[in-house]
């Protein structure tokens, strides 16, 4: 038996328009100024758009206070002072240092925590139910910042009021319909539009403060603390309000792979926190001296003749908000698609030079549906921030827990490091995150309960996966057992190259077996191929992307590596194999997929309602043909039934 050495060519000649080494090399390209306004939209827009609803919630909402000039103060000193600690010092400064191999994200950062031993399992656990709930994000996101922009039409006249729920319906329809044409050509246009809406909420802030310099006391921390003092439980229950002005962080660290993070950073301090604040203390000003504002501070700010043009830049900033929220999800669906958490679904590239361009269909309209269904049933943004902050504050509370693993077992800190900065963000992620719970019966079991559902699905599915796998090893003939039969038996050998899909490399494809039992025939080359997903975003050594090993009889064992952010274009790696005694042609490669139809039974302990849902979920994945890459004229499925 050969064994031949690791094959593939260079990243210089194969490397793919989309891979991490183009895309390092394409910013290293671009200057640093560049990369920020480009980020500003994608990675700011979330944040960006807080103003609209964030201090409105905290004195006019279902559990707002009186906006007396004490509270004012009060609340501004906990929406900066959390700007300050949860977004530039915890994820800026140390959140944005734990990176996948350049992949940011909370299922990334579970990949790297997933094998430290017995706790890595829970772990792992975890960060599945943080990837849940971004799912749940996307879909209160795009309603919320739509239905508050539209909201300003109120505030220019009430004649408007009836079309409000219409309006904002009709645009966030004309946002999903859009996204099956990728964002490559409307992206670029993102930045600046989001650096005109920082600067226009800057002025109002300015011309406010102006007013009310007064306000400029909530800089102080000790506003905070009084304010405690003077609410109690009330100023604890409006955190669930304040934590509105933080929600976006996640996506600081989730972007990390498209702009690195230096960008992000400069793009923070030099325009998004100074704008916010700048607003925020505006529209605290404003309430100082007209505290009858509360019902709508920001709009409210500008003066009668900006209503109708802010509402409009209004709604743009909160459909980039929603597009970036949206192409979260999609990124988010081909990661766990890739490491095994969920189905393999129709994906859809939509650009061949922009990393990350990529449409999920399934994903885009069950957003939709939940989007439209939300902006129906609640009503007003007002009643949807109850549900809007249960969700990112558990991601946040989550990815705390999660660094700091990192932070001990990767980066080897010493425990008198690690635990104390980690008790200070578990103490004021627990602070945001009991406020919020208190939201649970007005609309926040509503992100409960999405997420539950999308995290019971990931586990079936990997369970089933794991059985299934369990079922097939057990009636799968080992593959040296199989070619050692193939030497005694006088088997037609036809012309051409066979590739067999296979999760097992070291057993008997049944699809194999199968075309053995009814053709008689085998190719003269036999490929056993299997398909390995890495917990890495992408391959660091293009070189690693392909291996193959000579067996006997004109069979060879082929493994394809992939990182969980690359697009698995299996004929692209195969074309790769240097080695002239094994080749891929085009026109005489032959690729053989094994189709199983799950029986749900209670044969391997796996309950029958359960296995009835994976046995549903199997038949609805999405087509291998295509996921793969592969040509469709060149493919061949053979089925068999499996009893799971």
């Amino acid at each position: 038996m050969k064994t031949g050495p690791p094959t593939a060519i260079p990243a210089a000649v194969h490397e793919p328009a989309d891979s991490p080494v183009i895309a390092a090399a394409d910013r290293a390209k671009r200057p640093l100024l560049l990369l920020s306004l480009a980020s500003l939209g994608i990675v700011y827009g979330d944040i960006g758009t807080s103003p609209l609803y964030a201090l409105r919630e905290c004195f006019y909402g279902q559990h707002g206070v009186s906006p007396s000039p004490a509270n004012v103060l009060g609340v501004l000193s906990l929406i900066l002072w959390s700007l300050v600690l949860i977004i530039s010092i915890k994820y800026l400064i140390l959140i944005l240092r734990a990176d996948n191999r350049g992949e940011g994200g909370i299922l990334a950062l579970a990949t790297l925590v997933g094998d430290v031993g017995r706790a890595g399992k829970y772990l792992l656990l975890l960060g599945l139910f943080g990837a849940a709930l971004l799912y749940a994000d996307g879909m209160i996101t795009p309603a919320i910042s739509v239905l508050s922009a539209v909201e300003g039409l109120h505030v220019a006249t009430p004649l408007f009021d009836p079309f409000v729920v219409p309006v904002a319906i009709g645009i966030l329809i004309a946002l999903f319909l859009v996204q099956s044409r990728g964002t490559a050509g409307v992206g670029a246009i993102f930045g600046p539009v989001t650096m005109l809406w920082f600067v226009a909420i800057a002025l109002l802030g300015i011309h406010q403060i102006g007013r009310a310099p007064a306000v400029l006391g909530a800089i102080n921390p000790l506003e905070a603390v009084h304010f405690f003092a003077n609410n109690g439980r009330h100023g604890f229950v409006v955190l669930g309000a304040v934590f509105l002005a933080v929600t976006g962080g996640e996506a600081l660290y989730a972007d990390i792979g498209h702009f690195g993070t230096a960008p992000i950073r400069l793009t923070w301090f030099a325009v998004v926190l100074p704008a916010l604040t700048l607003n925020y203390f505006g529209q605290g000003a404003l309430l100082l001296t007209h505290p009858g504002a509360a019902v709508n501070p920001f709009f409210r700010m500008a003066p009668n003749w900006a209503r109708y043009p802010l509402v409009a830049l209004a709604t743009a900033a909160a459909v980039i908000a929603s597009q970036a929220i949206i192409s979260g999800a999609f990124s988010l669906t081909m990661q766990a698609i890739q490491l095994g958490y969920i189905p393999r679904l129709k994906v859809n590239y939509t650009s061949a030079r922009v990393i990350g361009q990529i449409y999920v269909p399934l994903v885009n309209w069950a957003l939709m549906v939940a989007a439209i269904g939300l902006v129906i049933g609640f009503g007003t943004s007002s009643h949807l921030a109850a549900a809007y902050g249960v969700a990112i504050t558990t991601t946040m509370l989550i990815t705390t827990i999660l660094f700091y693993v990192v932070a001990r077992v990767r980066w080897h800190w010493p425990a008198a490091v690690a635990l104390p900065v980690a008790l200070f963000f578990v103490a004021i992620d627990l602070a945001f995150f009991s406020a919020n719970m208190l939201k649970v019966a007005h609309g926040g079991w509503f992100p409960i309960l999405v997420s539950a559902v999308i995290l019971f699905l990931m586990l079936t599915w990997r369970k089933g996966r794991r059985v299934l796998r369990t079922c097939i090893g057990d009636i799968c003939l080992p593959l040296d057992d199989f070619i050692g039969s193939v030497k005694h038996q006088s088997i037609r050998r036809v012309p051409g190259t066979a590739v067999f899909m296979s999760g097992n490399r070291f057993g008997t494809p049944l699809a194999l077996l199968h075309n053995l039992k009814h053709n008689k025939v085998l190719h003269e080359t036999v490929a056993m191929l299997t398909v390995r997903t890495e917990e890495v975003p992408y391959l660091a050594n293009p070189r690693d992307r392909v291996e193959i090993e000579e067996l006997e009889e004109g069979f060879w064992r082929v493994v394809v590596r992939f990182g969980f952010m690359e697009r698995p274009d299996v004929p692209a790696a195969l074309a790769t194999v240097s080695d002239r005694r094994l080749r891929f042609d085009t026109m005489r490669t032959t690729y053989f997929i094994g189709r199983e139809t799950i029986l749900a039974t209670r044969k391997l302990g796996l309950p029958s309602w359960r296995g009835s849902l994976f046995a549903w979920m199997t038949r609805n994945a999405g087509d291998v043909t295509s996921y793969f890459s592969l040509p469709p004229n060149a493919v061949v499925e053979l089925g068999a039934r499996v009893e799971v």
